[in-house]
């Protein structure tokens, strides 16, 4: 595989650049043996790293990669250095800035990721099996903004999004790519754009195509690995290829933001999906209060608790992805109509520390020698931290509350969007029976969770008295110290509780906090009452700023 992958570096430098890949009939790409790296997983001490396997069964990534081959090959690899310092780890501002400047065109930063995602992604020494779906339209599209750009017929006013590859979990619809939650019984649902990514693209986003993910946003297997989709394969972590976990469900979106496959990529989160993968990926990630964002064509684990947020490298951009994927949604009942002014400029306004009033967890300070340096960090900036024990309250019926919104809001997704002729599948029991026909492929790690969902006999009535008690809950274990010391947010690491904000309905907000010794990153995470994400961004740059930790992943540079 190494050689085929030298192969085709060469084959971008040398190839014809009016001839397609599939002209010349070339294969990128050939499945490989993975059965050594999976034994060399077996006795990992974290039992949901021991894989069963790498790769996908069912997808071929020559349908992925091909249709783009021709594009990419007009690159060469003198060109794509040249290019590094224009866009690598470049904001969204400072890569608006070179365009502008015509030092830059869309073109170039399209092909500029796609040669990055070609270059690591065919490797199969480097491949994070992140990249399961690309836009064949891109740069085509790319090609169009430039053209404009010359003529001068560009919008006057446009969004800083505009023009920027975005990267999407596939879990969002979206027009010309199947959204398939990661599952084979979704692996022909052709469905037009959600309304997030309607927003993305009236804002003049770019598409550059969908991500892995955990397959039904994790919630189809107990126990077993995050980030792992029978469509997808296993998403790797590119800080540590089958060392440490990608964090879960959006797997894809943190690895390949931590990757510089993209400007940066759209996650969802029921709870933890985002501020795991971005706290395990050292990347900037987003949890939104519920209502912030639209989920009308996003497939459902929960209408109560679902929300997409965006993944970027740092703050500012994650307040401009947010801020192109607002808007109100007569389809969504949670969706809120009132504007949050201040989301896209958060990140060009740091909080001062010497104004702040934050939380941190005494459990989590005697626990964790890099929380407690932060914190003592923090107060020497002159933040003023009130250090807590939060309360311990009740979380019973958690898992009902998924379990029962599944078996509700799945049924109604599909109907909603999906087409009957090429998804065979309309409720829970039907992907449960469909993946119990083809067990080895379809469920190799089970589907506990799908079957824990049919067998769930909590009522309407009772599931209403769950989700009022826990959100009671989850305000309680914030609110509790929020309110008698009049804080702007609780601090907390990675995902440890975005269980009680999820049920609360709170913002969260994670950002690079440093490296473990192992070169394992960690996050640390801003906590705020609902619709603060606004105030949560500027005190995050505020943090990013003082304490810039994000590094690179050594092997993706």
């Amino acid at each position: 595989m190494k050689k085929l992958s030298m192969l085709f570096v060469i084959g971008l430098l040398l190839s014809c650049k009016n001839e397609s890949a599939e002209q010349k009939g070339i294969v990128l790409w050939e499945p490989y043996n993975d059965s050594a790296e999976v034994a060399a997983n077996a006795d990992h001490e974290i039992s949901r790293m021991r894989y069963k396997l790498i790769q996908s069964k069912v997808l071929d990534k020559n349908d992925v990669f091909l249709p783009l081959y021709h594009e990419v090959s007009k690159m060469t690899e003198t060109e794509y250095e040249a290019l590094k310092p224009l866009i690598l780890e470049q904001d969204i501002f400072s890569i608006q800035k070179h365009i502008d400047a015509n030092t830059l065109s869309y073109e170039k930063l399209v092909l500029f990721y796609l040669y990055r995602i070609y270059k690591y992604e065919l490797n199969n020494e480097t491949t994070l099996n992140t990249i399961i779906a690309l836009n064949k339209e891109v740069v085509a599209e790319a090609r169009k903004l430039d053209e404009q750009k010359k003529k001068g017929t560009l919008p006057e006013v446009r969004h800083p999004i505009f023009g920027m590859p975005i990267l999407l979990k596939d879990n969002i619809n979206t027009t010309g790519m199947k959204t398939t939650a990661g599952s084979i019984a979704l692996m022909n649902n052709e469905v037009a754009d959600s309304f997030i990514v309607q927003r993305l693209k009236e804002n003049g986003a770019l598409i550059l195509g969908k991500v892995n993910l955990s397959e039904w946003a994790y919630f189809l297997c107990s126990g077993c690995p995050v980030g792992y989709s029978a469509v997808g394969g296993q998403t790797l972590n590119p800080y540590g290829r089958r060392i440490f976990e990608t964090g879960g469900s959006s797997s894809g979106s943190g690895t390949s933001v931590a990757a510089n496959y993209g400007v940066a990529a759209v996650g969802t989160e029921t709870s933890g999906s985002i501020l795991s993968p971005s706290s395990q990926n050292s990347v900037v990630g987003l949890k939104p209060t519920i209502g912030l964002l639209s989920r009308s064509g996003i497939v459902p684990i929960s209408s109560t608790l679902d929300t997409p947020g965006p993944m970027t490298k740092n703050v500012v951009d994650n307040g401009i992805l947010l801020s192109a994927m607002l808007g109100f949604d007569t389809s969504d009942s949670k969706s809120v109509r009132e504007e949050f002014p201040g989301i896209l400029s958060a990140g060009l306004q740091p909080e001062d520390f010497s104004v702040m009033r934050l939380g941190a967890m005494v459990p989590l300070m005697e626990r964790d020698s890099i929380y407690k340096e932060t914190i003592e960090a923090l107060k020497s900036a002159g933040a003023h931290i009130v250090e807590f024990t939060p309360p311990e309250v009740d979380m019973d019926g958690f898992l009902s509350i998924l379990n029962i919104d599944m078996r509700n809001d799945l049924p109604e997704y599909l109907k909603a969007y999906s087409n009957p002729e090429s998804v065979k599948i309309s409720s829970v029991a039907d992907a449960v029976h469909f993946n119990n026909t083809d067990s080895l492929t379809r469920i190799p790690y089970g589907q506990e969770l799908f079957e824990g969902i049919l067998a769930d006999s909590t009522t309407a009535e009772g599931l209403e008295e769950i989700k009022a008690k826990l959100e009671n809950s989850g305000r309680t274990f914030f609110d509790t110290a929020m309110d008698a010391h009049n804080l702007d947010a609780i601090l907390s690491i990675n995902n440890y509780h975005a269980g009680y904000a999820a049920v609360a309905k709170y913002p969260a907000l994670t950002i690079p906090m440093g490296y473990k010794s192992s070169g394992e990153p960690i996050g640390l995470t801003f906590i705020g009452k609902p619709f603060s994400e606004a105030h949560l961004l500027r005190i995050g740059k505020a943090f990013e700023t003082s304490f810039p930790k994000r590094k690179m992943p050594k092997d993706y540079q």
